[in-house]
């Protein structure tokens, strides 16, 4: 998971008041800069995200880098809508907030959301990406609402001379049913932190959940749902990896050293003692036998004594 600080810079130029996206440009940019919160920091807790402007009379920081998503919601509502925008500058002021950032092990990016024409130069912009790029800043640029083609040509020119290691990504949307979170999260910029598309969009649909975030539950607005949810989809992995794990082991390793017995030891008991027991009542029918005989054998000598003492008294 990449640790990043990542500064949203939004477009609150006049332009952003048209409704060619739903509902707004401005209300589609506030739904997408949620979007892009959630993402950054369900991809690792320890990321940061800023907000600023980039219209009105100049770039504005509304909020540094933070974790909080409070403090987000705080910088969109209280957010004005009026001058024109100034893109050079904004970037700019980005990148010094980054340069500030409190954990330098970070990497550094800008998003950057344009509705509204580009007045800078092509040579100005492209001056200004080769900075960036050496100062190590990634750059995505969202461009929707006036797509003019020399405005989307100069972003593509910005684009090619900032493209480095951690990528920078340029996603051109045009009006359309869909909302602008919806067709964010099928492009680069969203994709790389791996989000579930929404319902409803082309890869989206049921195995979402019904929403854009993992088990449909935003962790911003519910976070102890999101992480008992996250928990106990861990513990059940760990369970099934473990009975898959003592289903592959074989049976005849358990019983290895475990010699094999050809009869069962209870049947062998039981003949055992049925055979002793008939043994001993043969043994005793012949010991009755022998008694019997020999009473009779001392009868007959008595008889034979007796008949000898009759003779001799007579």
């Amino acid at each position: 998971m990449v640790l990043e600080a990542t500064m949203i810079v939004v477009d609150n130029s006049e332009s952003s008041r048209n409704g060619d996206y739903v509902p707004s440009r401005w209300e589609a940019q506030s739904d997408a800069v949620n979007l892009i919160f959630s993402a950054k920091t369900q991809a690792n807790p320890e990321s940061s995200v800023g907000l600023m402007s980039m219209g009105g009379k100049g770039p504005e920081v509304l909020v540094t880098l933070t974790t909080d998503f409070g403090k987000i919601l705080d910088g969109i509502h209280r957010t004005k809508i009026l001058g024109h925008t100034h893109l050079a500058t904004g970037i700019q002021i980005a990148g010094l907030a980054l340069k500030h950032r409190q954990n330098k092990s970070q990497r550094q990016r800008i998003i950057v959301f344009s509705c509204s024409s580009i007045v800078e130069s092509e040579s100005a912009l492209v001056k200004l990406a080769k900075r960036m790029k050496k100062n190590n800043i990634s750059i995505d640029f969202i461009a929707f609402g006036d797509l003019e083609p020399e405005s989307t040509k100069k972003l593509e020119a910005f684009n090619e001379n900032i493209k480095g290691g951690d990528g920078s990504h340029l996603a051109i949307i045009p009006p359309g049913p869909s909302l602008l979170s919806d067709t964010l999260i099928t492009t680069p910029i969203l994709s790389a932190d791996g989000v579930a598309p929404r319902a409803g969009t082309e890869e989206g649909g049921a195995e979402g959940g019904g929403s854009g975030f993992e088990f449909g539950v935003d962790p911003s607005t519910d976070p102890e749902l999101a992480l008992a949810l996250r928990i106990s989809m861990e513990e059940e992995k760990a369970r099934q990896e473990k009975e898959g794990k003592g289903k592959e082991q074989p049976k005849g390793e358990s019983l290895e050293g475990i010699p094999e017995e050809t009869q069962p030891l209870l049947d062998g008991q039981e003949e055992a003692s049925g055979s002793g027991g008939d043994k001993m009542d043969e043994d005793k029918k012949d010991d009755d036998k022998k008694e019997s005989n020999e009473a009779k054998e001392e009868g007959k000598e008595g008889d034979r004594d007796g008949d000898g003492d009759k003779m001799d008294t007579a």
